[in-house]
């Protein structure tokens, strides 16, 4: 069975950090792209972050560059986020993605809250 676990989301003030951890299983990690997708209350959902986890080539959007920081651990099948200089407007549902051509999965997503 394929599971993708976020941790780490919580409550944090404006210019904090947290760091997300999306644990995987179930499915051959080194053929996925892992990333991280947010949601907002009355908003789509958006793509933040991913990493290749053949060769650790990473992309990030631009409302996050500089701040943001994806890594991954093939050896424990983890991706992290690690989140500085948060702003209120990084506020929402976080969520780890698996894709590949063979699958595309999802977790069940962890909440950040960025108080100004």
């Amino acid at each position: 069975e394929v599971q993708l676990v976020e941790s780490g989301g919580g409550l944090v003030q404006a210019g904090g950090s947290l760091r997300l951890s999306c644990a995987a299983s179930g499915f051959t990690f080194d053929d996925y792209a892992i990333g991280w997708f947010r949601q907002a209350p009355g908003k789509e959902r958006e793509g933040v972050s991913c990493i290749s986890s053949s060769d650790g080539s990473t992309y990030y959007a631009n409302s996050v560059k500089g701040r943001f920081t994806i890594s991954s651990d093939n050896a424990k099948n983890a991706v992290y986020l690690q989140m500085n200089s948060l702003r209120p407007d990084d506020t929402a549902v976080y969520y780890c993605n698996a894709v590949s051509y063979q699958g595309n999965y999802w977790g069940q997503g962890t909440q950040v809250t960025v108080s100004s």
